[in-house]
């Protein structure tokens, strides 16, 4: 049996997972098992989520209705039903339905039309409140398959600490990601020096710990010092493997989709205000718009030193006509070259032009050239993968440290020799 959960939480606190983490616990404490709790991201483009666009999936066994009871008992207790823009949803199944939904809802935009015909199909138990739009994630949640995944431990807050700074030790979040990278990511910007994993927003999180395996997040979470948080509970997750992304062609992006997109460099970067940081990159199908923004820091560094004809794979979502770029692979660097008058074989010295179409003379001893002497640019940057720091990587966002994303061997511009 899975238990779905979707948007109880709001900009003013709260947070679905801590919900999640709250019936687990009461499920176990009826004994009721729980097999697995799972964190299933979705599309982070679609405009209306609170932050990250998550849901959650309890995978437990029991009584159906007591189950689905349990559930909508959470919701009322913690639920943010006051606010407007919270409009939780509950569904219980007995069955997984197929997954289809589930790729659908990261990748894609479904309907809460789209979600009531799946739950009806499948016998389920569901609930909304103020319209039920939760129900989208929460029925995606309950469709999940994870052909990848990874895992994050989630602490907590006392509930009477909620909406006070966080007290989480700075040095002992850099020892555990010392200590268990790359096995655990993103709990720190070891470059920038900033701590990650420790939520600013008014909610119960405390801190997150993500990783490959339960053991090495188990691992960092010993190191880590703070106040003392009231529950924690581990997740197997889709943080970090991509599921968003899909390859694409520049002449078919739909607007909130997210993309594998191949290309060549059309135009040289330029600076924006604010600092971000823009090129163009084409294929026999038009052109696009490419964005590195601020909070990508020093991997703007990087897009300004590309130039048109490099090669490249580039991954982001496709918003306002660009694509933001979460990741990039430069296949091949053009080879700029300048053109400069030759040396004189005679004496050494720099040859000046002789005039248009004449070649070029040197004023030394009057020797001649026809043709000028040819310098290939040295380029600062390397073929190979690029990403944006941790403090700028999204959740789905598989982090290089995992290894390089796969590239279907269909996907376009794809050549399997490289």
């Amino acid at each position: 049996m899975r238990i779905g959960i979707d948007d109880t939480d709001s900009p003013r606190g709260m947070c679905t997972t801590y919900l999640g983490a709250v019936l687990a616990d009461r499920l176990r404490r009826a004994r009721i098992p729980v097999r697995e709790a799972r964190l299933v991201r979705l599309n982070p483009n679609v405009l209306y989520k609170t932050r990250g666009n998550a849901a959650i999936c309890l995978e437990t066994g029991g009584n159906f209705r007591e189950v689905f009871r349990m559930a909508c008992q959470a919701v009322e207790d913690f639920g943010e039903l006051a606010q407007e823009e919270t409009r939780p949803g509950v569904v219980v199944v007995n069955h997984p339905p197929p997954p289809e939904f589930y790729r659908r809802a990261v990748q894609d935009f479904c309907t809460l039309d789209e979600a009531m015909a799946i739950l009806e199909t499948a016998g389920a138990l569901y609930k909304g409140w103020n319209g039920g739009r939760g129900l989208i994630g929460a029925t995606a949640a309950v469709c999940s398959r994870f052909p990848d995944s990874t895992y994050e431990l989630l602490a907590y807050r006392d509930q009477k600490n909620w909406g006070t700074p966080r007290s989480v030790e700075r040095e002992s979040l850099f020892a555990a990601e010392a200590h268990t990278y790359p096995h655990t990511w993103d709990t720190v910007d070891r470059e920038d020096g900033v701590v990650v994993c420790v939520p600013h927003t008014p909610d119960p999180v405390l801190f997150g710990i993500r990783g490959e395996r339960p053991g090495w997040i188990s691992f960092a979470r010993e190191y880590v010092h703070s106040e003392k948080p009231a529950l924690e509970q581990t997740w197997v997750t889709n943080q970090g493997t991509d599921a968003h992304l899909v390859p694409g062609r520049i002449g078919r992006l739909q607007e909130g989709r997210s993309y594998l997109l191949p290309g060549m460099v059309a135009t040289v970067p330029v600076t924006g205000e604010g600092g971000h940081v823009s090129f163009f990159l084409r294929d026999e199908s038009g052109q696009v718009r490419c964005m590195a923004y601020e909070p990508t820091k020093g991997f703007r560094d990087l897009i300004r030193g590309l130039r048109p004809g490099d090669s490249l794979v580039v991954a982001g979502s496709y918003k306002r006509e660009s694509i933001n770029l979460e990741k990039l692979l430069i296949r091949s660097l053009y080879g700029e070259i300048s053109r400069k008058p030759p040396r004189c074989e005679r004496c050494g010295k720099r040859m000046t032009s002789a005039g248009t179409g004449k070649g070029y003379k040197c004023r030394k001893c009057g020797g001649r050239a026809s043709t000028p002497e040819i310098v290939t640019i040295e380029r600062i940057l390397s073929p190979g993968w690029y990403e944006v720091p941790p403090i700028a990587r999204r959740h789905l966002a598989r982090p290089l440290c995992r290894g390089p994303p796969v590239i279907p061997a269909d996907a376009p511009g794809n050549d399997p020799d490289e």
